[in-house]
Protein backbone atom coordinates (compact mmCIF):
# COMPACT_ATOMS: atom_id res chain seq x y z
CA UNK A 1 0.00 0.00 0.00
CA UNK A 2 1.19 3.45 -0.76
CA UNK A 3 1.88 6.39 1.53
CA UNK A 4 -0.81 7.87 0.27
CA UNK A 5 -3.36 4.96 0.22
CA UNK A 6 -2.88 3.96 4.14
CA UNK A 7 -2.81 7.64 5.11
CA UNK A 8 -5.81 7.92 2.87
CA UNK A 9 -7.58 5.19 5.13
CA UNK A 10 -6.58 5.84 8.68
CA UNK A 11 -8.15 9.33 8.20
CA UNK A 12 -11.30 8.30 6.56
CA UNK A 13 -11.96 5.66 9.59
CA UNK A 14 -10.52 8.07 12.25
CA UNK A 15 -12.22 10.98 10.79
CA UNK A 16 -16.09 10.03 12.76
CA UNK A 17 -14.18 9.59 16.57
CA UNK A 18 -12.43 13.17 15.80
CA UNK A 19 -15.00 14.81 14.68
CA UNK A 20 -17.10 13.83 17.58
CA UNK A 21 -14.35 14.87 19.78
CA UNK A 22 -14.08 18.35 18.30
CA UNK A 23 -17.20 19.16 18.14
CA UNK A 24 -17.91 18.56 21.66
CA UNK A 25 -14.86 20.29 22.55
CA UNK A 26 -15.58 23.32 20.18
CA UNK A 27 -19.14 23.34 19.92
CA UNK A 28 -18.92 24.81 16.64
CA UNK A 29 -19.35 22.73 13.50
CA UNK A 30 -17.21 24.92 10.93
CA UNK A 31 -14.31 25.50 13.82
CA UNK A 32 -14.43 21.67 14.02
CA UNK A 33 -14.22 20.86 10.41
CA UNK A 34 -11.64 23.49 9.62
CA UNK A 35 -9.43 22.06 12.83
CA UNK A 36 -9.89 18.67 11.51
CA UNK A 37 -8.83 19.23 8.09
CA UNK A 38 -5.92 21.23 9.25
CA UNK A 39 -4.82 18.01 11.12
CA UNK A 40 -5.29 15.91 8.10
CA UNK A 41 -2.90 18.54 6.41
CA UNK A 42 -0.28 17.68 8.96
CA UNK A 43 -0.56 13.86 9.00
CA UNK A 44 -0.10 14.26 5.23
CA UNK A 45 2.71 16.56 5.83
CA UNK A 46 4.45 13.96 9.11
CA UNK A 47 3.38 10.32 8.46
CA UNK A 48 5.34 9.35 5.88
CA UNK A 49 8.37 10.28 7.70
CA UNK A 50 7.42 9.33 11.52
CA UNK A 51 5.35 6.68 10.09
CA UNK A 52 1.64 6.21 11.59
CA UNK A 53 1.15 7.06 15.08
CA UNK A 54 -0.46 4.12 17.31
CA UNK A 55 -4.06 5.99 17.31
CA UNK A 56 -4.64 8.19 14.42
CA UNK A 57 -8.18 9.44 15.88
CA UNK A 58 -6.16 10.60 19.32
CA UNK A 59 -3.43 12.04 16.91
CA UNK A 60 -5.68 14.02 15.24
CA UNK A 61 -7.93 14.82 17.95
CA UNK A 62 -4.83 16.35 19.88
CA UNK A 63 -3.22 17.97 16.45
CA UNK A 64 -6.74 20.03 15.29
CA UNK A 65 -7.55 20.64 18.93
CA UNK A 66 -3.85 22.67 19.11
CA UNK A 67 -4.62 24.15 15.86
CA UNK A 68 -7.89 25.33 16.78
CA UNK A 69 -6.70 26.99 19.67
CA UNK A 70 -3.74 28.27 18.17
CA UNK A 71 -6.16 29.92 15.09
CA UNK A 72 -8.15 31.32 18.07
CA UNK A 73 -4.32 32.83 19.71
CA UNK A 74 -3.66 34.47 16.79
CA UNK A 75 -6.94 36.42 16.84
CA UNK A 76 -5.98 37.48 20.07
CA UNK A 77 -2.61 37.86 18.97
CA UNK A 78 -1.27 35.67 21.63
CA UNK A 79 1.88 33.43 21.18
CA UNK A 80 1.72 30.93 18.44
CA UNK A 81 1.83 27.02 20.01
CA UNK A 82 4.92 25.19 19.12
CA UNK A 83 5.71 24.10 15.20
CA UNK A 84 4.45 20.95 13.78
CA UNK A 85 7.68 18.45 14.67
CA UNK A 86 6.92 18.86 18.50
CA UNK A 87 3.39 18.55 18.29
CA UNK A 88 3.41 15.90 15.76
CA UNK A 89 5.55 13.83 17.97
CA UNK A 90 2.98 12.29 20.06
CA UNK A 91 4.76 9.29 21.24
CA UNK A 92 2.55 6.72 23.32
CA UNK A 93 0.41 9.54 25.40
CA UNK A 94 -2.16 10.18 22.42
CA UNK A 95 -4.65 7.83 24.48
CA UNK A 96 -3.71 9.90 27.78
CA UNK A 97 -4.29 13.48 26.01
CA UNK A 98 -7.56 12.39 24.70
CA UNK A 99 -9.07 11.09 27.72
CA UNK A 100 -7.85 14.68 29.35
CA UNK A 101 -9.83 16.63 26.75
CA UNK A 102 -12.93 15.18 29.14
CA UNK A 103 -13.69 11.74 30.84
CA UNK A 104 -15.96 10.85 27.84
CA UNK A 105 -15.23 7.25 25.72
CA UNK A 106 -14.40 9.71 22.87
CA UNK A 107 -15.45 6.77 20.00
CA UNK A 108 -19.11 6.90 21.75
CA UNK A 109 -19.32 10.89 21.12
CA UNK A 110 -20.02 9.47 17.66
CA UNK A 111 -23.36 8.51 18.87
CA UNK A 112 -24.24 11.82 20.76
CA UNK A 113 -23.14 13.94 17.46
CA UNK A 114 -25.59 11.56 15.81
CA UNK A 115 -28.40 13.15 17.86
CA UNK A 116 -27.16 15.94 17.41
CA UNK A 117 -27.66 16.29 13.82
CA UNK A 118 -30.94 14.29 14.36
CA UNK A 119 -32.31 17.42 16.21
CA UNK A 120 -36.10 18.27 15.57
CA UNK A 121 -35.24 21.63 14.07
CA UNK A 122 -33.77 20.43 10.60
CA UNK A 123 -36.17 18.84 8.15
CA UNK A 124 -34.88 15.15 8.07
CA UNK A 125 -33.24 15.49 4.55
CA UNK A 126 -30.89 18.14 5.94
CA UNK A 127 -30.41 15.77 9.59
CA UNK A 128 -29.03 13.02 7.40
CA UNK A 129 -27.01 15.27 4.94
CA UNK A 130 -25.23 16.57 7.85
CA UNK A 131 -24.50 13.89 9.50
CA UNK A 132 -22.96 12.32 6.36
CA UNK A 133 -21.03 15.31 5.37
CA UNK A 134 -19.59 16.32 9.51
CA UNK A 135 -19.39 12.03 10.54
CA UNK A 136 -18.58 10.39 7.78
CA UNK A 137 -16.57 12.96 5.77
CA UNK A 138 -18.52 12.30 2.59
CA UNK A 139 -17.95 14.91 -0.29
CA UNK A 140 -20.94 17.01 -1.28
CA UNK A 141 -21.07 15.41 -4.54
CA UNK A 142 -20.90 11.55 -2.93
CA UNK A 143 -24.22 12.74 -0.95
CA UNK A 144 -25.59 14.56 -3.60
CA UNK A 145 -25.43 11.06 -5.61
CA UNK A 146 -26.78 9.21 -2.50
CA UNK A 147 -29.75 11.42 -2.47
CA UNK A 148 -29.91 11.76 -6.87
CA UNK A 149 -30.17 15.24 -5.89
CA UNK A 150 -27.83 18.00 -7.53
CA UNK A 151 -24.50 19.09 -6.23
CA UNK A 152 -25.97 22.58 -5.78
CA UNK A 153 -28.59 21.58 -4.58
CA UNK A 154 -26.58 19.74 -2.06
CA UNK A 155 -24.48 22.72 -0.73
CA UNK A 156 -27.20 24.62 -0.44
CA UNK A 157 -29.08 21.67 2.18
CA UNK A 158 -25.91 21.19 4.10
CA UNK A 159 -24.91 25.59 4.01
CA UNK A 160 -28.84 25.62 5.67
CA UNK A 161 -28.28 22.80 8.03
CA UNK A 162 -25.24 24.17 9.40
CA UNK A 163 -26.82 27.80 9.76
CA UNK A 164 -29.65 26.36 11.52
CA UNK A 165 -27.74 24.31 13.94
CA UNK A 166 -25.99 27.78 14.70
CA UNK A 167 -28.77 29.83 14.70
CA UNK A 168 -30.87 27.42 17.03
CA UNK A 169 -27.61 27.07 19.40
CA UNK A 170 -27.75 23.58 19.62
CA UNK A 171 -26.65 21.99 23.03
CA UNK A 172 -23.67 19.70 22.09
CA UNK A 173 -24.31 17.85 24.78
CA UNK A 174 -25.75 14.22 25.43
CA UNK A 175 -29.51 14.51 24.54
CA UNK A 176 -31.66 12.95 27.36
CA UNK A 177 -34.03 10.25 27.04
CA UNK A 178 -37.04 12.16 25.64
CA UNK A 179 -34.80 13.39 23.15
CA UNK A 180 -33.01 10.29 21.86
CA UNK A 181 -36.45 8.82 21.60
CA UNK A 182 -37.96 11.42 19.38
CA UNK A 183 -34.95 11.41 16.97
CA UNK A 184 -34.37 7.53 16.61
CA UNK A 185 -35.67 7.37 13.14
CA UNK A 186 -33.23 9.94 12.05
CA UNK A 187 -30.52 8.46 13.66
CA UNK A 188 -31.61 5.01 12.31
CA UNK A 189 -31.37 6.97 9.23
CA UNK A 190 -27.82 7.83 9.79
CA UNK A 191 -26.51 4.78 10.52
CA UNK A 192 -28.57 3.23 7.49
CA UNK A 193 -26.89 5.58 5.34
CA UNK A 194 -23.17 5.66 6.96
CA UNK A 195 -23.29 2.00 5.99
CA UNK A 196 -24.50 1.95 2.40
CA UNK A 197 -21.59 4.58 1.87
CA UNK A 198 -19.11 2.04 2.65
CA UNK A 199 -21.22 -0.62 1.53
CA UNK A 200 -20.95 0.85 -2.29
CA UNK A 201 -18.84 3.54 -2.23
CA UNK A 202 -20.20 6.95 -4.44
CA UNK A 203 -17.14 7.94 -5.11
CA UNK A 204 -13.27 7.30 -4.99
CA UNK A 205 -11.15 4.36 -6.17
CA UNK A 206 -12.50 1.95 -3.67
CA UNK A 207 -15.37 0.14 -4.20
CA UNK A 208 -16.29 -1.05 -0.48
CA UNK A 209 -15.09 1.37 2.57
CA UNK A 210 -15.10 -1.94 5.63
CA UNK A 211 -14.31 1.01 7.98
CA UNK A 212 -17.65 2.74 7.39
CA UNK A 213 -19.22 -0.58 7.77
CA UNK A 214 -17.75 -1.57 10.65
CA UNK A 215 -18.73 2.07 12.06
CA UNK A 216 -22.02 1.71 11.44
CA UNK A 217 -22.66 -1.62 12.59
CA UNK A 218 -20.95 -0.38 15.82
CA UNK A 219 -23.25 2.28 16.24
CA UNK A 220 -26.23 0.14 15.64
CA UNK A 221 -25.59 -2.41 18.09
CA UNK A 222 -25.14 1.08 20.28
CA UNK A 223 -28.17 2.06 19.66
CA UNK A 224 -29.72 -1.53 20.25
CA UNK A 225 -28.45 -0.63 24.15
CA UNK A 226 -30.41 2.38 24.55
CA UNK A 227 -33.76 1.00 22.65
CA UNK A 228 -33.81 -2.74 24.13
CA UNK A 229 -37.05 -3.54 22.83
CA UNK A 230 -37.20 -1.54 19.95
CA UNK A 231 -37.78 -4.25 16.67
CA UNK A 232 -36.90 -1.57 14.06
CA UNK A 233 -33.68 -0.77 15.75
CA UNK A 234 -33.14 -4.98 16.20
CA UNK A 235 -33.83 -5.07 12.16
CA UNK A 236 -31.29 -2.59 11.36
CA UNK A 237 -28.86 -4.02 12.99
CA UNK A 238 -29.45 -7.46 11.36
CA UNK A 239 -29.96 -5.65 7.95
CA UNK A 240 -26.27 -4.27 8.33
CA UNK A 241 -25.18 -7.53 10.07
CA UNK A 242 -26.36 -9.55 7.16
CA UNK A 243 -25.22 -7.70 3.82
CA UNK A 244 -21.45 -7.28 5.85
CA UNK A 245 -21.42 -10.55 6.05
CA UNK A 246 -21.54 -10.64 2.29
CA UNK A 247 -17.99 -8.45 2.05
CA UNK A 248 -15.03 -10.87 1.57
CA UNK A 249 -16.57 -12.42 -1.54
CA UNK A 250 -18.25 -9.72 -2.90
CA UNK A 251 -14.78 -8.11 -4.86
CA UNK A 252 -12.36 -10.88 -6.09
CA UNK A 253 -8.38 -10.31 -5.56
CA UNK A 254 -8.37 -7.73 -8.71
CA UNK A 255 -10.96 -5.46 -6.85
CA UNK A 256 -13.79 -6.05 -9.43
CA UNK A 257 -17.24 -7.07 -8.49
CA UNK A 258 -18.06 -10.42 -7.94
CA UNK A 259 -22.39 -10.36 -8.25
CA UNK A 260 -24.16 -12.29 -5.48
CA UNK A 261 -24.72 -15.74 -7.68
CA UNK A 262 -20.94 -15.67 -8.80
CA UNK A 263 -20.03 -15.67 -5.13
CA UNK A 264 -18.14 -18.25 -3.00
CA UNK A 265 -20.38 -18.82 -0.38
CA UNK A 266 -17.52 -20.46 1.48
CA UNK A 267 -16.22 -17.58 2.17
CA UNK A 268 -19.33 -15.38 4.46
CA UNK A 269 -19.37 -14.62 7.50
CA UNK A 270 -21.43 -17.50 9.13
CA UNK A 271 -21.01 -16.07 12.89
CA UNK A 272 -21.68 -12.64 11.77
CA UNK A 273 -24.80 -14.30 9.98
CA UNK A 274 -26.12 -16.05 12.89
CA UNK A 275 -26.22 -13.05 14.84
CA UNK A 276 -28.22 -11.16 11.95
CA UNK A 277 -30.69 -13.60 11.85
CA UNK A 278 -31.53 -14.27 15.60
CA UNK A 279 -32.25 -10.41 16.20
CA UNK A 280 -34.26 -10.81 13.28
CA UNK A 281 -36.06 -13.30 14.73
CA UNK A 282 -36.03 -11.48 18.00
CA UNK A 283 -37.65 -8.40 15.97
CA UNK A 284 -40.25 -10.42 14.08
CA UNK A 285 -41.49 -11.56 17.58
CA UNK A 286 -42.73 -8.14 18.29
CA UNK A 287 -45.26 -7.96 15.20
CA UNK A 288 -44.53 -4.46 14.44
CA UNK A 289 -42.84 -4.57 11.00
CA UNK A 290 -40.96 -1.71 9.71
CA UNK A 291 -38.80 -1.09 6.33
CA UNK A 292 -35.37 -1.83 8.24
CA UNK A 293 -36.92 -5.55 9.55
CA UNK A 294 -38.44 -6.02 5.96
CA UNK A 295 -34.88 -5.35 4.06
CA UNK A 296 -33.14 -7.91 6.67
CA UNK A 297 -35.80 -10.21 5.90
CA UNK A 298 -34.92 -10.11 2.21
CA UNK A 299 -30.55 -10.22 3.34
CA UNK A 300 -31.56 -13.84 5.22
CA UNK A 301 -33.28 -14.97 2.42
CA UNK A 302 -30.02 -14.43 -0.18
CA UNK A 303 -27.75 -15.73 3.08
CA UNK A 304 -29.78 -18.74 3.61
CA UNK A 305 -29.53 -20.34 0.11
CA UNK A 306 -26.68 -22.79 -0.32
CA UNK A 307 -26.83 -21.98 -4.06
CA UNK A 308 -27.88 -19.42 -5.90
CA UNK A 309 -30.61 -21.32 -7.70
CA UNK A 310 -32.13 -22.45 -4.10
CA UNK A 311 -32.91 -18.10 -3.54
CA UNK A 312 -36.55 -18.04 -2.67
CA UNK A 313 -37.33 -15.02 -5.61
CA UNK A 314 -40.54 -15.02 -5.28
CA UNK A 315 -40.77 -14.33 -1.34
CA UNK A 316 -38.15 -11.81 -1.89
CA UNK A 317 -40.88 -9.96 -4.47
CA UNK A 318 -43.35 -10.30 -1.98
CA UNK A 319 -41.29 -8.96 0.40
CA UNK A 320 -40.48 -5.95 -1.99
CA UNK A 321 -44.21 -5.13 -2.77
CA UNK A 322 -44.43 -4.56 1.25
CA UNK A 323 -41.18 -2.26 1.62
CA UNK A 324 -42.88 -0.74 -1.21
CA UNK A 325 -46.07 0.30 0.47
CA UNK A 326 -44.16 0.94 3.49
CA UNK A 327 -41.62 3.31 1.92
CA UNK A 328 -42.41 3.68 -1.71
CA UNK A 329 -38.72 4.84 -3.50
CA UNK A 330 -37.82 3.97 -7.06
CA UNK A 331 -35.07 2.34 -5.51
CA UNK A 332 -36.86 -0.08 -3.56
CA UNK A 333 -39.28 -1.18 -7.33
CA UNK A 334 -36.06 -0.76 -8.95
CA UNK A 335 -34.72 -3.68 -6.85
CA UNK A 336 -38.37 -5.22 -6.79
CA UNK A 337 -37.64 -5.56 -10.90
CA UNK A 338 -34.86 -7.63 -10.30
CA UNK A 339 -36.52 -10.22 -8.33
CA UNK A 340 -39.36 -9.92 -11.15
CA UNK A 341 -37.32 -10.99 -13.90
CA UNK A 342 -36.15 -14.17 -11.29
CA UNK A 343 -39.26 -15.21 -11.15
CA UNK A 344 -41.36 -14.22 -14.08
CA UNK A 345 -38.81 -13.34 -16.63
CA UNK A 346 -36.46 -10.15 -18.05
CA UNK A 347 -39.57 -8.81 -20.06
CA UNK A 348 -41.39 -8.55 -16.88
CA UNK A 349 -38.89 -6.66 -14.92
CA UNK A 350 -37.66 -4.40 -17.88
CA UNK A 351 -41.62 -3.36 -18.02
CA UNK A 352 -41.55 -2.83 -14.32
CA UNK A 353 -38.63 -0.49 -14.62
CA UNK A 354 -40.22 1.72 -17.64
CA UNK A 355 -42.13 4.32 -15.25
CA UNK A 356 -38.42 4.01 -13.64
CA UNK A 357 -36.34 6.02 -16.27
CA UNK A 358 -37.06 9.51 -15.26
CA UNK A 359 -36.80 9.45 -11.71
CA UNK A 360 -33.80 7.27 -12.18
CA UNK A 361 -32.06 8.60 -15.13
CA UNK A 362 -28.79 9.44 -13.26
CA UNK A 363 -28.94 6.12 -11.68
CA UNK A 364 -26.26 3.63 -12.18
CA UNK A 365 -27.32 0.80 -11.08
CA UNK A 366 -30.69 1.63 -12.93
CA UNK A 367 -28.62 1.45 -16.60
CA UNK A 368 -26.58 -2.06 -15.08
CA UNK A 369 -29.89 -3.49 -14.54
CA UNK A 370 -31.58 -2.49 -18.04
CA UNK A 371 -28.73 -3.79 -19.45
CA UNK A 372 -28.25 -6.86 -18.20
CA UNK A 373 -32.18 -7.89 -18.84
CA UNK A 374 -31.28 -6.40 -22.68
CA UNK A 375 -28.43 -8.66 -22.76
CA UNK A 376 -30.56 -11.66 -21.79
CA UNK A 377 -33.74 -10.76 -24.39
CA UNK A 378 -30.60 -11.00 -26.45
CA UNK A 379 -31.46 -7.44 -27.35
CA UNK A 380 -27.52 -7.16 -27.50
CA UNK A 381 -27.33 -3.07 -29.33
CA UNK A 382 -29.73 -1.86 -26.77
CA UNK A 383 -28.31 -3.32 -23.88
CA UNK A 384 -24.84 -1.43 -25.12
CA UNK A 385 -26.26 1.54 -25.10
CA UNK A 386 -26.86 1.03 -21.06
CA UNK A 387 -24.03 -0.35 -20.70
CA UNK A 388 -22.80 2.50 -21.86
CA UNK A 389 -24.77 5.03 -19.88
CA UNK A 390 -23.86 3.08 -17.00
CA UNK A 391 -19.66 3.25 -17.38
CA UNK A 392 -20.73 7.43 -17.70
CA UNK A 393 -22.33 7.48 -14.51
CA UNK A 394 -20.05 4.72 -12.63
CA UNK A 395 -19.45 6.33 -9.22
CA UNK A 396 -15.99 4.33 -8.83
CA UNK A 397 -13.52 1.97 -10.91
CA UNK A 398 -14.84 -1.37 -10.04
CA UNK A 399 -18.24 -0.29 -10.90
CA UNK A 400 -17.11 1.04 -14.38
CA UNK A 401 -14.98 -2.30 -14.97
CA UNK A 402 -17.47 -4.30 -13.79
CA UNK A 403 -19.49 -3.08 -16.57
CA UNK A 404 -16.71 -3.35 -19.27
CA UNK A 405 -16.81 -6.85 -18.94
CA UNK A 406 -20.07 -6.62 -20.06
CA UNK A 407 -19.20 -5.19 -23.09
CA UNK A 408 -16.16 -7.33 -23.89
CA UNK A 409 -18.60 -10.31 -23.52
CA UNK A 410 -20.89 -8.15 -26.55
CA UNK A 411 -17.91 -7.96 -28.31
CA UNK A 412 -16.69 -11.12 -28.25
CA UNK A 413 -19.87 -12.68 -29.09
CA UNK A 414 -20.23 -10.15 -32.45
CA UNK A 415 -17.47 -10.86 -32.98
CA UNK A 416 -17.93 -14.68 -33.16
CA UNK A 417 -21.73 -14.39 -35.36
CA UNK A 418 -19.54 -12.24 -37.73
CA UNK A 419 -16.72 -13.33 -39.60
CA UNK A 420 -15.83 -10.04 -40.95
CA UNK A 421 -15.79 -8.76 -37.79
CA UNK A 422 -13.60 -11.20 -36.56
CA UNK A 423 -10.98 -10.85 -38.65
CA UNK A 424 -10.48 -7.40 -38.12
Amino acid sequence: MTDLAWINAALTSARPQAMAALLRYFRDLDTAEEAFQESCLRALKTWPQNGPPRDPAAWLIMVARNAALDAKRRQSRQEPLPADEIVSDLDDAEAGIVERLDDAHYRDDILRLLFICGHPDLPATQQIALALRVVSGLTVKEIARAFLVSESAMEQRITRAKRRVAEAQVSFGTPGPVERAERLAAVAAMIYLLFNEGYSASGGEAHVRAPLCEEAIRLARLLLKLFQSEPEIMGLAALLLLQHARAPARLDADGTIVLLDDQDRSLWDRKMIAEGLALLDKAVRHRRPGAYQVQAAIAALHVQAARPEETDWAQIDLLYATLENLQPSPVITLNRAVAVSKVRGPAAGLEMMEPLAGPLGSYFYFYGVKGSLLLQLGRNEEARAAFDRAIALANTAAEAAHIRMHLDRLKRDSAASDPAQAGS
